[in-house]
């Protein structure tokens, strides 16, 4: 029996919302074993003159602790 944790992380990009999950991976892959899964909980943007000037996602990353 696998036995998962689950941390929280906001990251953003002037991008996408892909690319802003991307980069909450690999920021997690940094410190963190095992990755599992990637749940994106809430998507949100910024606007600037009528445009979108930046992506957000709040993502939860499921990772292994002990198998």
């Amino acid at each position: 029996m696998a036995v998962l944790k689950v941390i929280e992380i906001m990251t953003s990009s002037t991008k996408s919302w892909e690319d802003a999950t991307t980069i909450a991976v690999k920021t997690a892959a940094e410190t963190v074993k095992g990755i599992r899964s990637v749940y994106i909980q809430h998507l949100s943007a910024i606007v600037e003159d009528n445009k979108i000037s930046e992506f957000r996602v709040n993502a939860k990353i499921s990772f292994e602790v002990l198998n």
